[in-house]
């Protein structure tokens, strides 16, 4: 997806600092505080209210846009597709490793994408026109 579509999708229509409410709830995802140091498997945590699992915490997703900092201080209000230049791409969702604030909703960063690790995942979606 577009980073614009996962922080939709991870959302799922609300405007907290989690997609469940304002405090980290291990109910939730799977982060540093309860992991184990591992990942593990897809719905064993409580979904959001679209009814997707494991937006926040577990591994963290690729999205298909590059990554600038500043990118979204100027950037289209409906639907950016992301600067297209750029040597990073952006990562979202936050990991098994991760802290509360980088499972955040909101939260983003950038890797290389010749980069690989087993913190990083890749969600599949469809685009529906």
């Amino acid at each position: 997806p577009t980073e614009a579509e996962w922080e939709y999708a991870c959302r799922a229509g609300t405007t907290t600092k989690f997609y469940w409410g304002d405090e980290e709830n291990g109910e939730y995802l799977w982060c540093s505080h309860n992991s184990e140091n591992t990942t593990h498997p897809v719905g064993q945590k409580l979904p959001n209210l679209f009814g997707l699992f494991d937006m926040s915490g577990n591994v963290c997703e690729w999205c298909a846009d590059r990554y600038d900092a500043n990118y979204y201080k100027d950037s289209p209000a409906r639907n950016p597709i992301g600067p297209t230049a750029g040597k990073e791409r952006v990562i979202r969702g936050g990991g098994w490793s991760d802290e509360k604030d980088q499972v955040a909703s909101a939260f983003r960063y950038e890797l290389k994408p010749l980069e690989k690790g087993y913190f990083i995942g890749f969600r599949c979606v469809k685009t529906v026109k």
